[in-house]
């Protein structure tokens, strides 16, 4: 395995992340997901990178 499959191998591996929130909000949440065809969790993900790309100037590709 060269460095670079490594490195893409590295990114590709999760954090796992404990995350309470307010039940109305869980709902809302579960609702766009499902609308978007999504997971909870690939939402919630997929938001937050959005969020991060806007605000950090983060390229997640």
């Amino acid at each position: 395995m060269n460095d670079d499959e490594k490195s893409r191998k590295a990114r590709m591996e999760k954090k796992r992340l404990l995350l309470r929130i307010d039940p109305i909000l869980h709902d809302e949440l579960r609702k766009w997901a499902d609308d978007d065809i999504r997971s909870i969790n690939s939402q919630i993900e997929f938001l937050l990178k959005k969020a991060v790309t806007k605000n950090r100037k983060v390229d997640f590709k």
